[in-house]
């Protein structure tokens, strides 16, 4: 008995101990945190600042205080340019389409799909199709889309699938150097690839990438003067003045590609159903999902559609299910929301939210140029608009702004100011003009309309 009473004692005096030794630390660190508090806040700085002891953790606190910084300025946005202290990089150089996301978020579920484990998983989608990989699904709603927007023919026609614009841009390279379609005869040479300044800025880096024996870039379409075949590439409206366009070399011996990614309302009136043997779409620019990669070409030419295939299947053995079927449901929501589209406030209709925002963003911009007295943009005749139903003007996704005066290198002026932009030089024109995308979230745009107003020499 008196070894257990003995044993509690001890137990007990432990016990103790550990308490006062518990309270002390407790203590001790509620005066050292009270310290850290009451200096930081005399002395200006944010508390929190105070306990980044370390590079990796002070790189934490900054991160996260940027991370609040920009969620209260997406909620307040008048006042993001004060609160950023001109400090923020605004990247305008890439066409990333994130102002469509308000739309999307306002859709919610109606735009969910679910893919179970077990679907989708056989590479063959439709093997009577002569592109096998096409969903049905999506071949049936980018029919659908196209017959209510009336932008492009689709009777007749093959419908190739792509994972983005680019895969298909180089399958037609292929298809068409490696056997062009009739009547034009066989060639022996690479095939000189085409295009009207200013073009867009990739066309020379995709046409040369893989130093093809069957093609090659030769420049502006005005300039050539060739008597060999040639593949003309048509943007329209073009990336990047906005402007509509048609073909320039216009003789024999030729193929023409028409890229027409932004021939939508929001972009531009829709005039005409456009009828050409070979045109492409994306849904990156049409809906804003870039990252679903998915593209298609209209084509009349069955061996070309076949060719274009086969590249494809060489290329990537077909192109993602999953992407195809997002993609198809995307596509069904935005025809329904335009089956029945109304003009109100409240009209769900995709196409009328995206051209309202794009009219609104182009106001702005002309404002903004206005003010700074440095800049100015292509001017635009209002043209009936079969879909709208009325004379609207064109608002391009990208703004082709030129640097007026003495101001040589507009990119480089704009970095300056901490505004990221695509120069002139990548278009195959001079310094003086700069690409910028119209399509960034609401707070990147309202800074840059901030910033661009107060630019001044």
């Amino acid at each position: 008995m008196d070894k257990v009473s003995g044993e509690g004692k001890r137990v007990s005096r432990v016990f103790s101990w550990r308490h006062l030794l518990l309270l002390s630390l407790t203590l001790n660190l509620g005066l050292l945190t009270w310290f850290v508090y009451d200096r930081g806040v005399h002395s200006g700085q944010k508390p929190q600042q105070q306990f980044c002891f370390d590079n990796k953790i002070n790189t934490m606190c900054v991160a996260s205080e940027q991370k609040v910084h920009v969620s209260s300025s997406s909620s307040s946005n008048s006042g993001f340019g004060a609160a950023d202290g001109g400090n923020k990089v605004i990247n305008l150089d890439h066409g990333d389409p994130t102002m469509y996301e308000e739309y999307w978020r306002r859709v919610g579920e109606k735009s969910t799909i679910v893919i179970r484990g077990w679907e989708s998983m056989s590479y063959f989608s439709d093997v009577e199709n002569l592109c096998w990989f096409l969903e049905p699904e999506l071949a049936k709603q980018i029919i659908r889309l196209h017959g209510l927007v009336g932008n492009a023919v689709t009777h007749d026609r093959h419908i190739v699938v792509g994972t983005g614009s680019n895969q298909l841009f180089q399958a037609v390279l292929y298809a068409l150097s490696s056997s062009p379609p009739p009547p034009h005869p066989p060639h022996h040479h690479p095939i000189s690839v085409v295009s009207a300044i200013p073009y867009y800025s990739s066309y020379p880096l995709v046409t040369d990438y893989m130093k093809s024996g069957l093609y090659k870039w030769d420049g502006d379409a005005y300039a050539f003067t060739k008597d060999d075949p040639y593949i003309e590439l048509v943007t329209s409206p073009n990336n990047p003045d906005g402007f509509i366009r048609q073909t320039v070399v216009n003789r024999s011996g030729g193929t023409v590609v028409y890229d027409l990614v932004y021939y939508w309302p929001q972009y531009t009136p829709i005039t005409s159903l456009a009828d050409h043997d070979l045109m492409l779409f994306t849904v990156s620019k049409s809906t804003g999902h870039a990252g679903t990669r998915i593209g298609w070409a209209l084509v009349k030419d069955k061996e070309v559609a076949r060719k274009m295939t086969e590249f494809i299947v060489l290329n990537t053995i077909g192109v993602s299910k999953d992407s195809q079927l997002r993609a198809a449901k995307i596509l069904q929501v935005v025809s329904d929301s335009s089956e029945h589209m109304d003009y109100s406030e409240e009209s769900e209709s995709f196409f009328f939210y995206a051209y309202h925002q794009m009219t609104e963003r182009w106001e702005r911009l002309r404002d903004a140029i206005r003010c700074s007295g440095l800049f100015s943009v292509p001017e635009f005749l209002p043209q009936s608009c079969n879909f709208i139903g009325g004379f609207t003007e064109p608002h391009p996704a990208f703004a082709w702004l030129k640097c007026e005066g003495n101001i040589a290198d507009c990119e480089s002026f704009l970095r300056e100011h901490k505004i990221i932009t695509r120069s002139g030089k990548h278009f195959g024109v001079e310094a003086k003009y700069i690409r910028i995308s119209m399509l960034d979230r609401d707070e990147i745009f309202n800074l840059f309309m901030e910033r661009l107003s107060n630019i001044s020499l």
